[in-house]
């Protein structure tokens, strides 16, 4: 679904500094190691990796790095369908409008209630959530429950539609 089709689109990052400098750090540190031996020619350890080795492990860690740092959590209301999904790592879920029998604006706490971010399964049901304490919580007609994180939980209930 585009966000030209949505009656809601929203996009949401992952705002951790404190993540961002931890995922970056493996990539910087063999960044490190191929100046020291690629460029300045000092072997590193008793059994150095070969340069072009060494190369394409740097290259390879760090569009692994770019592409970690890019995931967004995206929410599209279509005019029959609900899609959630974690863009570049997760394929998106589609619910069906008519497969929700109930829907309302919760507070949460990510790490308590679902043990972090990202996308959760606990006994409280299955969680989308990328930052904040608030979102919606569906209630399917099969009885499992889903819950949204959202920056603007209101506007995401009134495309919803019927709730």
């Amino acid at each position: 679904m585009s966000a030209a089709q949505a009656i809601f689109h929203e996009e949401q990052r992952f705002a951790f500094l404190r993540l961002r400098v931890m995922l970056a750090l493996p990539p910087a540190a063999l960044s490190v190691l191929l100046v020291w031996q690629v460029v300045l020619g000092h072997p590193w350890g008793m059994h150095p990796m070969s340069n072009g080795g060494l190369i394409a492990l740097t290259v390879f860690l760090w569009l692994i790095y770019v592409q970690m740092v890019t995931v967004r959590l995206v929410t599209d209301v279509a005019s029959r369908e609900l899609s959630v999904g974690l863009r570049w790592v997760w394929r998106a879920r589609r619910i069906a409008l008519s497969d929700i029998r109930a829907a309302k604006v919760v507070s949460f706490q990510p790490i308590r209630d679902f043990g972090g971010y990202g996308i959760r399964w606990t006994r409280k049901g299955k969680a989308y959530i990328a930052a904040g304490t608030r979102g919606v919580r569906l209630e399917l007609n099969d009885s499992r429950v889903v819950i949204i994180g959202s920056a603007h939980p209101e506007e995401l209930l009134q495309a919803l539609g019927r709730f």
